[in-house]
């Protein structure tokens, strides 16, 4: 093991922060750009009915809730000053001290960290920065050819086999490597089998069976 690169990556909503971000993002922006657009608030509601009942798929809630609530094309300069104050929204009154805990830990042993999510990048990175991560994978928005970010999924939503295909893709060739990896969400089984190590942060009810069946340790922190 000592000849391997080392990486630790965790997960974001749920296992760094107390709870989810994207929708919290989306009101976020709304409330201070452009709070008309909280009126569409009940058709995001739908949509979620549709996602639930299988009408549409998950990144196509994503696009659809982005198109609501922050509109088709916004120029990056506006986004960015606006996930430096969500990111302090957020790091750390939302999030929990046990995961900056084992974050600086993971880092002060010498490991690459890396967060993985769901989540935007266009906002994510600023809320790594404030943890004290440089790397990011997540799911990312298309631009257009001035560099504004617009209500659509650029590749794949980072998610279940799409997230540790991503991981794969962006790490150093697998035999290189010795992976840890922490969440709190069965929907990251292909990530845990992947790994190296599995620790399952505050786990839902099918990931902590998951992990007492393979062996992956369960920590609830805070």
């Amino acid at each position: 093991m000592s000849n391997l690169i080392q990486y630790s990556v965790f997960d974001m909503d749920r296992t760094i922060t107390q709870g989810g971000s994207y929708s919290p993002w989306l009101i976020y922006w709304a409330w201070h750009e452009a709070p008309w657009r909280l009126a569409f608030l009940p058709l995001s509601l739908l949509a979620g009915a549709a996602y639930v009942g299988k009408l549409v798929s998950r990144g196509r809630l994503k696009e659809i809730n982005h198109r609501l609530l922050m509109g088709r094309r916004v120029p990056m300069d506006r986004i960015a000053p606006r996930a430096e104050g969500f990111a302090r929204w957020m790091v750390p009154g939302r999030t929990f001290r046990g995961a900056q805990a084992r974050i600086d830990a993971e880092t002060a042993e010498g490991r690459t960290v890396v967060i993985a999510t769901a989540s935007y990048t266009f906002y994510v990175h600023a809320i790594a920065a404030r943890l004290g991560v440089k790397h990011v994978i997540g799911t990312k928005s298309q631009r257009d050819a001035s560099g504004a970010v617009l209500a659509r999924l650029d590749g794949e939503n980072c998610y279940d086999s799409a997230k540790r295909d991503m991981v794969a893709e962006a790490l150093p060739p697998r035999e290189t490597l010795h992976v840890r990896f922490f969440s709190d969400h069965h929907s990251d089984a292909p990530m845990f089998e992947w790994s190296d190590e599995g620790f399952a942060i505050n786990p839902t009810p099918k990931l902590r069976a998951l992990a007492e069946t393979r062996g992956w340790q369960i920590i609830d922190w805070d």
